[in-house]
């Protein structure tokens, strides 16, 4: 099963700590999961982890989350080298795609080098969900802000391009995330920017946001837009999306 459209679902949220498990996947990731399509069979989800460089532990992490949500989970690491033959058709065997956060910048970098944007775009347009957190969302829009340079945050412009606005990520809970992406807004550098609250995602159907959804309360989405020569927020209320089992 594919989703019936190019759809991507980019967060600053997906996963909470379990019981028993040190991470379980939250709303945010099961919601991707569930706009995949897929039904009478376990859900394949490709993890990368890229942007922590393909970090044993973390990988581990999220293959426990995976057993306990009941999914197939499959991790493509680029570093040594990639750990499968077939990088394309491992990509395109999935239902879902879902991206790790840490530093954008270098998950940008080396995925070019090995030509995972490409063929992302073209999962995206065959029917594959994109979906991550942080890096793993500000990789499908032009940009957005960064701290993969060092702790004060910087542009970054030279993401994929799926989506054509910026992206601010954690937008709530680090304090310079609004103001450099209202002036990145204002400056010109990005038409429009989609931001996220900590547990909140933003699903889009092609290149039009189509909704915003949440696993926590009181949280938001918001655009921000150019007038003249400043910066205008909107905020979006997200849907509450139901808690997952575990």
């Amino acid at each position: 099963m594919t989703a019936p459209e190019p759809t991507i679902v980019a967060t600053s949220g997906g996963h909470r700590v379990g019981a028993r498990t040190r991470v379980l996947f939250d709303a945010l990731v099961h919601h991707a999961v569930d706009l995949s399509g897929v039904h009478g069979r376990r859900p394949r989800v490709l993890y990368l982890g890229t942007a922590v460089g393909d970090a044993e532990h973390v990988t581990a992490r999220m293959g426990e989350a995976a057993r306990v949500a009941g999914f197939d989970l499959t991790p493509l690491h680029l570093f040594p080298m990639p750990n499968v033959e077939d990088v394309e058709g491992t990509v395109l065997g999935h239902d879902v795609v879902w991206v790790m956060g840490g530093s954008v910048a270098n998950l940008l970098a080396v995925w070019r080098a090995h030509g995972l944007d490409a063929i992302l775009r073209r999962a995206w347009r065959a029917g594959v969900v994109l979906a991550g957190v942080s890096a793993g969302s500000l990789c499908w829009f032009e940009g957005g802000t960064t701290d993969s340079f060092g702790p004060e945050l910087r542009p970054v412009t030279n993401g994929l391009g799926l989506l054509p606005y910026g992206n601010g990520v954690h937008y709530d809970s680090d304090g310079g995330r609004r103001p450099l992406t209202h002036r990145l807004v204002a400056e010109g550098v990005f038409g429009a920017a989609h931001c996220t609250d900590d547990g909140v995602g933003l699903v889009y159907r092609g290149t039009e946001l189509v909704e915003a959804v949440a696993e926590q309360r009181d949280k938001g989405a918001y655009v921000v837009f150019r007038d003249g020569d400043r910066a205008v927020e909107e905020r979006i209320e997200p849907r509450l999306l139901p808690a997952p089992p575990g």
